[in-house]
């Protein structure tokens, strides 16, 4: 395991004690399952935005659906972070309207080569990604597709040959092929789509958003999310 991950974990393990002996509120924030080099940056952001409110953020991995669905039941107070729009689907989620970087959702190939002009030319191949993950869903209806929890066990399957191709965040796909040390994954352009993600609470901590939200202003201007980004190696 990647040494920040089991440092981030047994740090997140300590952290509740911490607060509660600090007497500081603990906000329990869901995100997808995996070493992902998105929810590390967006992690650190939202833990420095919450110190600055008095607050500790205490992550937790969870599958996909299941990460969105205990949010939206309260079982959750946030999710790391997410898409636009999704509280259409979850109406008990609230977005804090501060991007926390941009998401970039390229193919991964090993072998398989064409020219992609957008989703539609994606069907003739059998399409692995993670559970989840809304965006990918949401374009292949009707296509071959292999959902799994993670990304590592997406590209087991590229590269077992039970998929033709990954779909996936740019920086947590190449976080996989380094670790993994995977010979001859290439990366398909241009991206099938480039968007910002944001940090979502449950309605229950509503009153929490204009708050955060100035925060999260206030380091952009001090420009302590670009030193975040910068000092983190796969952004």
């Amino acid at each position: 395991m990647h040494r920040r991950t089991v440092l981030g974990i047994a740090l997140s393990s300590m952290l509740p004690a911490w607060a509660a002996a600090q007497n500081l509120p603990v906000m329990h924030v869901s995100t997808l399952v995996g070493e992902d080099p998105a929810a590390t940056v967006s992690e650190y952001v939202l833990r420095e935005a919450y110190r600055r409110l008095g607050r500790t953020l205490v992550v937790q991995q969870l599958p996909g659906e299941r990460s969105l669905i205990y949010v939206n039941e309260g079982k959750m107070d946030g999710e790391l972070y997410r898409k636009l729009g999704l509280e259409r689907d979850y109406p008990n989620l609230v977005i804090v309207p501060v991007p926390l970087l941009t998401f970039e959702l390229v193919i991964f190939s090993r072998g398989t080569s064409f020219v992609v002009h957008g989703w539609e030319s994606l069907r003739p191949f059998t399409l692995g990604f993670v559970r989840g993950n809304k965006i990918a869903q949401e374009n292949t209806q009707g296509m071959k597709v292999e959902q799994v929890a993670t990304m590592h066990q997406a590209f087991e399957k590229l590269v077992m040959g039970r998929t033709d191709l990954v779909l996936g965040n740019r920086a947590s796909g190449m976080a996989v092929v380094r670790s993994q040390k995977l010979d001859g994954i290439t990366v398909l352009d241009p991206p099938l789509a480039s968007f910002p993600v944001y940090h979502y609470l449950n309605k229950k901590h509503a009153a929490l958003v204009p708050e955060l939200t100035r925060v999260l202003k206030q380091m952009q201007a001090d420009h302590t999310i670009e030193r975040i980004h910068k000092s983190l190696p796969a952004y």
